[in-house]
């Protein structure tokens, strides 16, 4: 299979689809390589690393488009990208449909194959191709609650871990999952006073395990959830519902009981954001302020931590390009259920339920497309 990974054009997104170490995976299986000239900049990846590892160096992405059979990159097609997608020709990459009317129409006129790493799941139900993001994100959440809290950022002019004699900031956390474990972790080893926020009775044993006196747990419901918010210097949103567009937890009325300065950061905002003031905020400009709260919402925060984000995320996304490309891709999904997941529009058809449901569309079964 002739496959292609294009610099990313996103803003301030350094990561690329395929590092020089999977390019040499794949030409050892016999596979063509196309990378844009460039495409590994961002990690420090020139191109004649690329050229040792079997690929074939090319100097436009339009190029690297019209001859390759898949094309792997990291964030969602822009609109240029979407442009050149043909019929058949595969799409494999983050694609995030739910709060995206507008890439959902694109991708379905182009009758290509567009596999999204968020949705393909693992044995235990995990979302294996989304954790290592989720995990460079929930800890880059702190990093950015953190900064966004100094007074010259706009915030209340706090210090995470206070000092001795001066309490620590409160850190509530929104979702105890992958994102939300890491950024308690982060936020709890500054020594903040920290709380998370779960409705799972499950998780939040495990959280209460984990971090014994370091952090606090809380059942999310109305009540909790305005509470904790209410008093929280920093409120990192970190709920998922996998395809789906995140549901607006904090409300708009609740600002007007935060802290004046106070920070939000919503790591949910490539699915829509979890605040009903949400939206999406690039690297350039990654703040705004509503109501006197400092909002965070850069919606590729990982592309800030390039190589870590590239490596991790080529060491889950490798093995499965691999199987597309030795199989074919219905060869590859018939075989594997928990990649067939991660089939979200083909042949022009809707095929992940919470995107169609979400956007209005119609449905079609991954499995029909697989079998057709």
């Amino acid at each position: 299979m002739i496959v292609g990974t294009v610099k990313e054009i996103k803003n301030h997104e350094y990561r690329v689809g395929l590092t020089p170490e999977s390019v040499h995976e794949l030409t050892a299986h016999g596979h063509v390589v196309l990378v844009e000239t460039g495409a590994g900049t961002g990690i420090g990846a020139r191109d004649a690393a690329y050229e040792k590892a079997g690929a074939h160096i090319i100097t436009t992405a339009a190029e690297v488009f019209a001859r390759a059979e898949m094309i792997v990159k990291v964030k969602e097609p822009q609109p240029d990208e979407r442009a050149m997608l043909r019929a058949g020709q595969i799409l494999y990459t983050y694609l995030h449909l739910a709060p995206d009317p507008d890439q959902t129409r694109d991708l379905v006129r182009s009758g290509a194959v567009c596999i999204a790493y968020e949705t393909v799941t693992d044995a235990s139900g995990g979302l294996p191709l989304l954790k290592p993001m989720s995990q460079v994100a929930g800890r880059m959440a702190i990093q950015a609650g953190a900064t966004a809290l100094e007074k010259a950022h706009g915030g209340r002019g706090v210090l995470l871990g206070g000092v001795p004699g001066v309490l620590p900031a409160k850190v509530a956390v929104i979702g105890g999952g992958v994102v939300g474990f890491n950024a308690a972790q982060m936020a709890a080893g500054l020594g903040a006073d920290v709380t998370i926020l779960d409705r799972s009775p499950e998780v939040l044993e495990k959280l209460g395990m984990y971090f014994e006196a370091r952090a606090k747990t809380r059942f999310s419901n109305r009540a909790n959830l305005a509470e904790c918010v209410a008093e929280a210097d920093l409120v990192i949103g970190a709920v998922l519902i996998p395809g789906a567009a995140a549901p607006k937890l904090v409300t708009a009325d609740m600002l007007k009981s935060m802290k004046p300065g106070a920070v939000l950061v919503d790591v949910a905002i490539d699915q829509g954001g979890c605040f009903e003031t949400s939206h999406a905020t690039t690297h350039a400009e990654p703040t705004y302020i509503v109501d006197g709260i400092v909002h965070y919402c850069v919606a590729n925060m990982p592309g800030a931590v390039a190589r870590t984000s590239t490596y991790a995320l080529n060491n889950v996304t490798l093995p499965h390009a691999l199987r597309i490309a030795d199989l074919g891709w219905k060869a590859a999904l018939s075989a594997d259920r928990h990649l067939l997941a991660g089939l979200n529009v083909w042949n022009g058809q809707v095929t992940y339920e919470a995107v169609a449901q979400d956007l209005g569309l119609p449905y079609t079964p991954a499995e029909q497309a697989v079998a057709s």
